[in-house]
């Protein structure tokens, strides 16, 4: 398939993106004075336990400020624009509109690490000290184009994903901003060790005790994590790793600390279902363990 060329000096845009993370960016183009011609969103969904639906905050941040916004990809096509800016939009952009206009899209890796949906949750999961964003050229295959920039972010030791998200979208709006000042001159390819970020599934949010601590740990700072404790499902919220043992099995409770593969699991705050979150002592004092009693059975 042969891309649209990417123009240097883009003025008219189209801005395609869904979450929250895709506003800060969306803000920051309006702000530098471009021309937003047209915001392409994902649909209105339900957003809470209630049945109406809500917009997504990339249409939300639109609105407010007079934007005009789709659901339609291939209305992108009709406005006249010279280029696309995606940021998690949630959705392969079609060949044909890929061919018709030039896209360009912030991807929070250090690309070709971490390409696809959960950039932020696979470099924090696998233990990575360091991530990043670039800004490259959209093509058919998934994050494979070549990139204009990028910026190294370092993981911090106990930074949960949300802490580097905020962190990532700060780092990747300013370096968008400044690569479409610069002039999107000749993009490099790709260079080192490709690995995929598959979406997060509630498997990957278990608590596997038999995991070291330092794992566990990386799991809660994920955000959802989960156990289970006499049949009932228990979000972990908060907890640090500590390299002192617990006696027991995997799993095994002992006070605030829990049994693992490797140290143990020092819980801070968690969350019994249908209940909010609470200090780990208020909620042993309500389940009055018995000695011995472990997660995850």
């Amino acid at each position: 398939m042969t891309l649209a060329p990417v123009p240097a000096h883009p003025r008219r845009l189209v801005f395609l993106g869904t979450p929250a993370m895709a506003v800060p960016p969306l803000r920051a183009l309006v702000a530098a004075g471009y021309d937003v011609a047209l915001v392409v969103t994902r649909p209105d969904k339900r957003r809470g336990r209630g049945s109406e639906t809500a917009p997504s905050p990339v249409k939300a941040a639109a609105v407010e400020l007079g934007l005009p916004v789709t659901h339609r990809v291939d209305d992108a096509l009709a406005v006249g624009a010279d280029l696309g800016v995606v940021v998690a939009y949630g959705a392969l952009i079609k060949p044909h509109v890929l061919a018709a206009l030039p896209m360009i899209n912030v991807h929070f890796s250090m690309l070709p690490r971490w390409r696809g949906a959960a950039p932020v949750e696979r470099a924090l999961l696998a233990g990575d000290t360091e991530t990043g964003v670039c800004v490259m050229q959209l093509e058919e295959g998934l994050d494979t184009g070549p990139v204009f920039a990028c910026q190294p972010v370092t993981i911090g030791p106990d930074q949960t994903a949300d802490d580097l998200r905020a962190e990532l979208v700060d780092t990747g709006t300013r370096l968008l901003v400044a690569t479409l000042a610069a002039g999107l001159h000749a993009a490099r390819p790709q260079d080192g060790e490709v690995t995929y970020a598959a979406k997060i599934e509630p498997d990957d949010l278990r608590l596997a005790w038999e995991r070291p601590a330092a794992e566990l740990d990386r799991v809660v700072r994920l955000g959802g994590a989960w156990t289970t404790f006499r049949g009932k499902r228990l979000k972990v919220v908060a907890a640090r790793p500590d390299p002192a043992a617990v006696a027991g099995a995997p799993g095994t409770i002992e006070g605030d600390r829990v049994a693992t593969g490797d140290g143990a699991l020092v819980l801070t705050t968690v969350q019994p279902e249908g209940k909010g979150p609470q200090p780990v002592a208020a909620w042993r004092n309500g389940a009055r363990l018995a000695p011995g009693e472990a997660f995850g059975r």
